[in-house]
């Protein structure tokens, strides 16, 4: 069976692939430090797919572990996840970007072109395209200056993959530019577990509604926008899971030396109140929100086009806001039953 490593395996988007890869006949190998996730989610891992994963607790930065997670395992192919991932905290602690972010894609493909190992999925992020002047954006729409820290190191690590290839290293590598994930495993046994206050809207609408948080905050009305409120993409983590799959089958016919990137969204933008709106419609509960003063650093509106990866990987969003919305809050429901 083709095994394929899932660095940030433990996390939210790396558990949803690491059912995408078993459903399609791939054996994914995790590697996690849990410095962001909780390994109650390999519990839910097992019980969705009936089978342990194989996992190893530890760094991607450390070398010594890589190099033994890669000589264990006849490996194929990799999905790095792993990285640090607030924007807000990423203004505070640069540093810990800089150094997490690069060095374990660093070490990552070092390991990789030891053992011979050349597919390389990337998990990179729209924030590369900062405010776009235009919409939606293409692949092609140039990048902007990074409005932070962790946005900079997506941007870097593009280039990283970019010279390697131009170098003519043996890598082919797929970088997956991701919109906004939310959602959660249909059967409500794993979704997304932030750690600390929520980072991201949807995390904290669903403990606003349930009690954890007092109030959500929507941060200006006064954008450039049917509403006001600012606009994103937001995609089902189980079609972003599966556009890994997509990803990895696209690359085993490829040049020994190759790179290409893709936007993952659904090529729809949806407001921050029309997610509001949304959730209480699917779960039927009234939210606590206070409109506020506009957050620095926020993008106004971007939303992604979907073109290049419909037609190249044949994948296409099947989910929608509803859908991403209901099962997130089913997941939330869960979490309560269990504390």
């Amino acid at each position: 069976m083709t095994k394929i490593l899932i660095t940030g395996g433990a996390g939210y988007i790396g558990t949803h692939t690491a059912i995408a890869l078993v459903n399609a006949g791939y054996e994914p190998i995790i590697i996690d430090d849990f410095s962001n996730s909780s390994k109650s989610v390999l519990i839910g891992l097992e019980k969705i797919l009936g089978q342990s994963v194989k996992f190893y607790e530890g760094d991607c930065n450390d070398n010594q572990l890589m190099d033994r997670v890669f000589s264990e395992n006849a490996l194929t192919g990799a999905i790095h996840f792993a990285a640090s991932k607030a924007v807000g905290e990423s203004t505070q602690k640069p540093l810990k970007y800089y150094k997490n972010n690069l060095n374990s894609l660093l070490v990552l493909l070092e390991v990789m072109q030891k053992h011979g190992v050349k597919d390389l999925v990337f998990s990179s992020s729209c924030t590369v395209y900062g405010q776009p002047d235009e919409l939606p954006v293409q692949e092609d729409t140039p990048r902007k200056q990074a409005e932070s820290p962790y946005g900079n190191t997506k941007i870097i690590c593009e280039d990283i993959l970019r010279d390697l290839v131009k170098s003519g290293a043996k890598n082919r590598i797929v970088s997956l530019r991701y919109f906004n994930p939310i959602g959660a495993h249909p059967t409500g046994l794993i979704g997304e577990l932030p750690i600390g206050v929520p980072a991201n809207l949807v995390p904290f609408v669903t403990q606003t509604a349930v009690g954890i948080r007092e109030k959500l905050l929507v941060f200006g009305d006064d954008y450039n926008t049917p509403d006001g409120s600012c606009i994103r993409d937001y995609i089902h983590v189980m079609d972003l899971a599966d556009a890994h799959v997509k990803a990895l089958e696209y690359l085993h016919n490829k040049p020994d030396t190759y790179l290409d990137l893709f936007n993952v969204g659904t090529g729809k933008g949806n407001s921050v109140l029309e997610v509001i709106q949304t959730f209480e419609k699917v779960s039927g509960k009234s939210l606590n929100y206070e409109i506020v003063a506009r957050r620095p650093g926020d993008i106004e509106k971007v939303w992604a086009n979907t073109e290049k990866i419909e037609k190249l990987l044949g994948w296409k969003a099947k989910l929608d806001l509803e859908d991403g919305l209901r099962d997130s809050w089913n997941w939330q429901l869960k979490l309560s039953e269990q504390s």
